[in-house]
């Protein structure tokens, strides 16, 4: 496997525990979860290789995102 697509198995990866994690601590729909995660600033994080986020355990990165689920904080960061 080459460097990027080990990048892009571990983000998956997150995605996927992500996904079930919100789905299980919340009363949220598969595709609201997804929106979720795709609409945070967490992702956001989590695919900028600078980062290096996406090394981090899908544990961990949750812990980012439910804390900014929980506060409200979504797309601060951005534009």
């Amino acid at each position: 496997m080459t460097r990027e697509q080990i990048k892009i198995y571990l983000i998956e990866r997150a995605v996927d525990e992500m996904t079930k994690s919100l789905i299980e601590d919340y009363p949220i729909s598969l595709a609201d979860a997804l929106d979720v995660i795709y609409n945070s600033d967490t992702f956001q994080k989590l695919e900028d290789t600078e980062t290096d986020l996406y090394v981090q355990s899908p544990a961990y990165i949750y812990e980012l995102l439910n804390t900014e689920y929980k506060t409200g904080r979504f797309g601060m960061g951005r534009g």
